[in-house]
Protein backbone atom coordinates (compact mmCIF):
# COMPACT_ATOMS: atom_id res chain seq x y z
CA UNK A 1 0.00 0.00 0.00
CA UNK A 2 1.15 3.51 -0.70
CA UNK A 3 2.06 5.68 2.26
CA UNK A 4 -0.34 8.46 1.20
CA UNK A 5 -3.22 5.97 1.23
CA UNK A 6 -2.31 4.98 4.78
CA UNK A 7 -2.24 8.69 5.74
CA UNK A 8 -5.70 9.31 4.24
CA UNK A 9 -7.04 6.17 5.94
CA UNK A 10 -5.60 7.31 9.29
CA UNK A 11 -7.53 10.58 9.01
CA UNK A 12 -10.88 8.83 9.56
CA UNK A 13 -10.29 7.60 13.12
CA UNK A 14 -8.43 10.81 14.02
CA UNK A 15 -11.30 13.05 12.93
CA UNK A 16 -13.80 10.70 14.58
CA UNK A 17 -11.84 11.03 17.83
CA UNK A 18 -11.88 14.81 17.45
CA UNK A 19 -15.65 14.65 16.95
CA UNK A 20 -16.21 12.65 20.12
CA UNK A 21 -14.34 15.14 22.30
CA UNK A 22 -15.77 18.31 20.74
CA UNK A 23 -17.89 20.38 23.11
CA UNK A 24 -19.11 23.03 20.70
CA UNK A 25 -21.92 21.55 18.56
CA UNK A 26 -21.15 23.83 15.62
CA UNK A 27 -17.52 22.73 15.54
CA UNK A 28 -18.74 19.13 15.74
CA UNK A 29 -20.80 19.76 12.58
CA UNK A 30 -17.70 20.93 10.73
CA UNK A 31 -15.73 17.91 11.90
CA UNK A 32 -18.58 15.62 10.83
CA UNK A 33 -18.35 17.20 7.37
CA UNK A 34 -14.62 16.52 7.30
CA UNK A 35 -15.23 12.87 8.19
CA UNK A 36 -17.68 12.54 5.31
CA UNK A 37 -15.32 14.23 2.87
CA UNK A 38 -12.38 12.03 3.91
CA UNK A 39 -14.54 8.90 3.62
CA UNK A 40 -15.72 9.96 0.15
CA UNK A 41 -12.11 10.59 -0.87
CA UNK A 42 -11.05 7.20 0.43
CA UNK A 43 -13.86 5.44 -1.45
CA UNK A 44 -12.92 7.28 -4.65
CA UNK A 45 -9.25 6.34 -4.27
CA UNK A 46 -10.16 2.69 -3.73
CA UNK A 47 -12.27 2.70 -6.92
CA UNK A 48 -15.78 2.79 -5.49
CA UNK A 49 -17.01 5.91 -7.27
CA UNK A 50 -20.69 5.17 -6.65
CA UNK A 51 -20.14 4.76 -2.91
CA UNK A 52 -17.97 7.91 -2.89
CA UNK A 53 -20.71 9.92 -4.58
CA UNK A 54 -23.35 8.59 -2.18
CA UNK A 55 -21.15 9.40 0.82
CA UNK A 56 -20.47 12.90 -0.47
CA UNK A 57 -24.13 13.66 -1.13
CA UNK A 58 -25.89 11.89 1.72
CA UNK A 59 -23.23 11.34 4.37
CA UNK A 60 -21.74 14.79 4.11
CA UNK A 61 -24.07 17.34 2.61
CA UNK A 62 -27.54 16.14 3.57
CA UNK A 63 -26.74 14.94 7.06
CA UNK A 64 -24.81 18.14 7.88
CA UNK A 65 -27.75 20.25 6.73
CA UNK A 66 -30.18 18.24 8.88
CA UNK A 67 -27.84 18.30 11.89
CA UNK A 68 -27.40 22.07 11.50
CA UNK A 69 -31.16 22.62 11.54
CA UNK A 70 -31.54 20.38 14.59
CA UNK A 71 -28.69 22.04 16.51
CA UNK A 72 -29.88 25.53 15.63
CA UNK A 73 -33.43 24.89 16.78
CA UNK A 74 -32.54 23.02 19.97
CA UNK A 75 -29.97 25.41 21.42
CA UNK A 76 -32.28 28.29 22.25
CA UNK A 77 -33.84 29.65 25.42
CA UNK A 78 -37.21 31.17 24.57
CA UNK A 79 -37.71 33.98 27.09
CA UNK A 80 -41.10 35.63 27.29
CA UNK A 81 -41.30 39.28 28.31
CA UNK A 82 -44.00 41.90 28.46
CA UNK A 83 -44.13 44.55 25.74
CA UNK A 84 -44.26 47.26 28.42
CA UNK A 85 -40.88 46.20 29.89
CA UNK A 86 -38.83 46.49 26.70
CA UNK A 87 -36.98 49.69 27.49
CA UNK A 88 -35.92 49.16 31.11
CA UNK A 89 -32.26 49.12 32.06
CA UNK A 90 -32.82 46.31 34.55
CA UNK A 91 -34.07 44.08 31.73
CA UNK A 92 -30.98 44.86 29.67
CA UNK A 93 -28.70 43.95 32.59
CA UNK A 94 -30.67 40.77 33.18
CA UNK A 95 -30.46 39.73 29.51
CA UNK A 96 -26.71 40.35 29.52
CA UNK A 97 -26.36 38.16 32.62
CA UNK A 98 -28.52 35.43 31.07
CA UNK A 99 -26.46 35.45 27.86
CA UNK A 100 -23.24 35.27 29.89
CA UNK A 101 -24.57 32.35 31.95
CA UNK A 102 -25.69 30.44 28.84
CA UNK A 103 -22.54 31.09 26.76
CA UNK A 104 -20.60 28.03 28.02
CA UNK A 105 -23.55 25.85 26.96
CA UNK A 106 -23.74 27.43 23.48
CA UNK A 107 -27.33 28.49 24.06
CA UNK A 108 -28.79 31.66 22.61
CA UNK A 109 -31.66 33.72 23.98
CA UNK A 110 -34.72 34.39 21.86
CA UNK A 111 -37.05 37.08 23.20
CA UNK A 112 -40.77 36.50 22.72
CA UNK A 113 -42.87 39.58 23.42
CA UNK A 114 -46.38 39.31 24.88
CA UNK A 115 -48.83 42.18 25.38
CA UNK A 116 -50.33 40.99 28.70
CA UNK A 117 -49.15 39.11 31.76
CA UNK A 118 -51.95 36.56 31.34
CA UNK A 119 -50.79 35.68 27.83
CA UNK A 120 -47.24 35.35 29.17
CA UNK A 121 -48.37 32.89 31.85
CA UNK A 122 -50.40 30.90 29.32
CA UNK A 123 -47.37 30.69 27.03
CA UNK A 124 -45.27 29.27 29.89
CA UNK A 125 -47.98 26.79 30.82
CA UNK A 126 -48.46 25.71 27.18
CA UNK A 127 -44.69 25.21 26.79
CA UNK A 128 -44.33 27.91 24.13
CA UNK A 129 -41.55 29.56 26.14
CA UNK A 130 -38.95 28.17 28.55
CA UNK A 131 -38.97 31.11 30.96
CA UNK A 132 -40.69 34.42 31.57
CA UNK A 133 -39.38 37.66 32.95
CA UNK A 134 -41.50 40.45 34.42
CA UNK A 135 -40.86 43.51 36.53
CA UNK A 136 -42.91 43.60 39.71
CA UNK A 137 -42.63 46.41 42.25
CA UNK A 138 -39.29 47.62 40.84
CA UNK A 139 -37.80 44.11 41.04
CA UNK A 140 -37.33 41.60 38.25
CA UNK A 141 -39.00 38.19 38.59
CA UNK A 142 -37.85 35.35 36.35
CA UNK A 143 -39.74 32.07 36.26
CA UNK A 144 -38.58 28.97 34.39
CA UNK A 145 -40.26 25.63 33.80
CA UNK A 146 -36.98 23.83 32.97
CA UNK A 147 -35.04 22.50 35.95
CA UNK A 148 -31.70 22.51 34.12
CA UNK A 149 -32.09 26.17 33.19
CA UNK A 150 -32.86 26.98 36.81
CA UNK A 151 -29.66 25.22 37.87
CA UNK A 152 -27.58 27.05 35.25
CA UNK A 153 -29.06 30.50 35.85
CA UNK A 154 -29.37 30.50 39.67
CA UNK A 155 -25.75 31.47 40.52
CA UNK A 156 -25.63 34.19 37.85
CA UNK A 157 -29.01 35.86 38.33
CA UNK A 158 -29.46 35.96 42.11
CA UNK A 159 -28.32 39.60 42.51
CA UNK A 160 -30.44 40.81 39.56
CA UNK A 161 -33.71 38.94 39.83
CA UNK A 162 -35.74 36.57 41.89
CA UNK A 163 -35.45 33.26 40.05
CA UNK A 164 -38.29 30.77 40.49
CA UNK A 165 -38.56 27.21 39.23
CA UNK A 166 -42.13 26.39 38.28
CA UNK A 167 -42.40 22.72 37.29
CA UNK A 168 -45.30 22.01 34.97
CA UNK A 169 -47.22 18.76 35.41
CA UNK A 170 -46.42 16.14 32.81
CA UNK A 171 -49.09 15.51 30.23
CA UNK A 172 -49.72 11.95 31.42
CA UNK A 173 -50.09 13.18 35.02
CA UNK A 174 -52.58 15.93 34.12
CA UNK A 175 -54.80 13.66 31.98
CA UNK A 176 -57.97 12.44 33.80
Amino acid sequence: MDSWLIAVTALLPLTALMLVFQENPYHALVIRGIIGAVAALLYAILGAADVALTEALVGTMLSIMLYAVAVRSSLVLRLGILASSLSTDSLDHLLAAIREALAPYHLRVELIIYPTFEQLQIALRDRQIHALCVEEKAQMLTTTRVARLYTILKPHLTPLTELVYYPLPREEESAP
